[in-house]
């Protein structure tokens, strides 16, 4: 029986899908070997010896750490596009809500109702106040064209706005979701110089840090609205609250508000509200689940974001799961090992990404514990994990 420690609340729907029979689930759970986690800092979290994966239900993994995961030979998942629905339409709202004043409109109505004042007389002089352009032959500019930039650039092109995308990493299955009348351009000042309104959807990270700063700011067309529903440090908020004093940003919507934020009237701040619809959790939620238990039972790999993806149909008696470095000889190294021992190799998978590779060996034969030793001992491998299938 596997073990799986929670930490948030998991929608049911993912809990469903480990099967009581082969898996203790709960927050209470010890000496795991798999976490389900949604936003809960795991950064000082001692782990047991016994964890080989964390699935993260959602898309930021910067509450895990990823260094010491992929040291110990821990697969970390996350869960791309589950939540992308979600993301995509707050993101058409918040389009809206800066164009509009939306926000500051219905806080008007509210002020001028506790002030005793007869709003059916007082609406149609104070609207004025809160017009403002509407999306229609306006043009977007979308930074990151994965799973949630491909569908805000598609929808946007059917509110007959003009679009441009940017994503040096374009993946080739974020290319084919694209509608090909999306503007993909190779330089992000391109963007930068035609965008009415421009919404980020990167990861971040050390080199994504505070990239739409003052020079990026300073780039864009005049009186831009920016949207960030992505992660805070993204957006240099410093930069941006004088840019917003100047005019050059007219307004900006973000879903990770900060008390120097929510102070400018030209921010509205929502409280990290992207994901938080039922729908989503749950996609999210069953997503997660489903890595884990396939990489626990199987040992494949999908949407990881540590270790390469790798998938092998099974086939003889016994799977060996292999984390190890990414240098040379280190598949030949493995081999070599088995067929020392006699062991025939049924089928084979190595990938690799970054400083790390992962192997799957399917055997004919069980072998003796001596062999797993073995390979544990060789320089340069983290970890090896034996899955029998009798």
């Amino acid at each position: 029986m596997y073990r799986i420690k929670t930490f948030n609340n998991i929608a049911p729907a993912g809990l469903e899908r480990l099967a009581p029979a082969f898996y203790e689930v709960g927050s209470a759970v010890s000496g795991e070997e798999g976490i389900l986690v949604r936003s809960a800092n795991l950064l000082d979290y001692t782990f047991p010896d016994s964890l080989l994966a964390i699935a993260r239900a959602g898309v930021g993994v910067n509450n895990i750490p990823l260094d010491r995961c992929s040291a110990s030979g821990v697969a970390v998942f996350s869960t791309p596009g589950a939540n992308a629905n979600a993301v995509k339409e707050l993101v058409i709202c918040a389009m809206l809500i800066s164009s509009r004043d939306v926000t500051g409109a219905v806080r008007w109505v509210h002020s001028q109702a506790d002030a005793g004042a007869d709003l059916e007389a007082v609406v149609e002089k104070g609207k004025s106040a809160f017009a403002g352009p509407e999306l229609y032959r306006k043009s977007l500019g979308v930074i990151g064209l994965g799973a949630i930039g491909s569908l805000v650039a598609n929808v946007a092109l059917e509110l007959g706005m003009d679009v441009y995308g940017y994503d040096p990493f374009l993946s080739i299955g974020s290319a084919l979701r694209l509608d090909r009348h999306v503007h993909v351009v190779r330089d992000v000042k391109e963007l930068y110089k035609k965008a009415d309104y421009i919404t980020a959807h990167i990861h971040f990270n050390e080199k994504t840090r505070h990239m739409i700063g003052a020079d990026a700011l300073s780039a864009m067309k005049p009186g831009v609205r920016l949207i960030n529903l992505a992660r805070g440090g993204i957006v240099d908020d410093q930069a941006l609250l004088e840019a917003l004093d100047a005019g050059q940003v007219t307004a900006y919507v973000t879903d990770f508000p900060t008390n120097a934020l929510v102070a400018s009237p030209h921010v509205v701040a929502m409280p990290h509200l992207g994901a938080s619809t039922p729908e989503s959790e749950q996609n999210c939620a069953v997503m997660a689940a489903d890595e884990l238990r396939d990489y626990l039972e199987n040992g494949n790999i999908c949407n990881s974001v540590n270790l390469p993806d790798v998938f092998l149909e099974r086939s003889g008696v016994m799977r060996l799961c292999v984390i190890h470095k990414n240098i040379p000889a280190m598949l030949a190294n493995i081999t070599t090992l088995l067929s020392r021992d006699g062991v025939n190799v049924e089928n084979l998978s190595n990938k690799s990404k970054g400083n790390y590779a992962y192997t799957l060996v399917d055997l004919g034969s069980m072998v003796e514990p001596s062999v797993i030793a073995d390979l544990k001992s060789l320089a340069n491998v983290i970890r090896v994990r034996a899955i029998n299938w009798s």
